[in-house]
């Protein structure tokens, strides 16, 4: 009976599904020689690192990984800790976040103007709220503390609206001026 196309006669070299089956026999008895086990696929890779500590390198699993996809703010977050912006980020925070920190209440009559040496610069827009946030300082700096940190803010400085100026024009004389004639 003649050949068929296609498959491997005596005079014939092997093609196709031919040569793939022996190859693929070829390589199961090379694996048993060594002692691999035959027909196991790989369900959790590992390398080794040059420390000796082994990295997964294959497939994620159903529990949570480094791998996995992470949230932005925990990225972020992690980077500035890494990075030393950590006291940066959370001074940016009280700005940022103000009403969120302090309340809609006080954020309304109050703005921080500026963070230096941990002295948070606050500016009221009355002296009636320059006085009612200077005794609710205590607790202005609690809820600021427990929104960023107690390291961030350790004391409040607040100030009122500022006086109206009596200085008018380019030139003016040293002194009281037309203060001086009230009486």
């Amino acid at each position: 009976m003649p050949d068929q196309p296609g498959s491997a006669g005596e005079g014939h070299e092997p093609r196709g599904v031919d040569l793939a089956r022996r190859a693929l026999e070829q390589a199961r008895a090379a694996a048993r020689a060594s002692g691999k086990p035959v027909g196991q696929g790989r369900s959790s890779p590992q390398r080794r690192l040059r420390t000796g500590v082994r990295r997964r390198t294959g497939w994620s699993s159903a529990r949570p990984d480094d791998r996995d996809p992470q949230l932005l703010s925990t990225v972020a977050g992690s980077l500035a800790k890494s990075r030393g912006w950590s006291g940066r980020v959370a001074e940016g925070m009280v700005f940022g976040r103000w009403a969120a920190v302090v309340g809609d209440d006080i954020a309304a009559h109050a703005t921080p103007i500026a963070l230096k040496d941990g002295v948070l610069s606050i500016a009221a827009e009355s002296t009636a709220w320059a006085t009612q946030l200077r005794m609710l300082q205590g607790q202005i700096l609690a809820k600021i503390h427990a929104a960023v940190g107690h390291s961030v803010v350790t004391s409040l400085k607040v100030s009122g609206p500022a006086a109206p100026s009596w200085r008018k024009g380019h030139r003016h004389v040293k002194g009281r001026g037309p203060r001086d004639t009230y009486g």
